[in-house]
């Protein structure tokens, strides 16, 4: 039988391919956190960094401090210049990675409210709350 103690601290671990590409993340007990890419790499085979739960953008959403810029996702890249974690490139050419958050940007802000990305016309287009219609009749 397998038991989860919810007190137990977790730590996160990233699998990086030869590109480095993220392949999987995975939770490991805090226990092995100080030598947990090592025993990734050990237990399971390949590299693996440590990735932050709570780390978006360069910042850490409890005030504490950012680890690896984002949280990995698979498919994310891991940079070791950057030492971070990029998300995959929305399908926009216009758009640049920001090497500060390590998050892709379009070339204009985006404007307060609910906003779309029109990559032909170089702008943020306005949109109606909610994007998507839902159907309450089975309620």
């Amino acid at each position: 039988m397998f038991a989860i103690n919810f007190k137990t601290k977790m730590a996160h671990f990233a699998q990086i391919d030869n590109e480095g590409t993220v392949t999987q993340v995975i939770v490991v007990a805090d226990e092995h956190e100080a030598d947990g890419e090592q025993w990734c790499a050990d237990f399971l085979g390949g590299t693996w960094k440590q990735t932050s739960y709570n780390t978006r953008g360069g910042e850490h959403s409890e005030g504490g401090e950012a680890f690896r810029k984002n949280f990995a996702g698979t498919g994310f890249k891991y940079d070791s210049d950057l030492d971070a974690f990029i998300p995959p490139k929305p399908p926009f050419e216009s758009w640049v990675l920001n090497e500060s958050t390590c998050q892709w940007e379009a070339p204009v802000p985006r404007p307060d409210g609910p906003a779309a990305w029109d990559e032909e016309a170089g702008e943020w287009v306005e949109v109606e709350e909610p994007l998507m219609e839902t159907d309450n009749t089975n309620q």
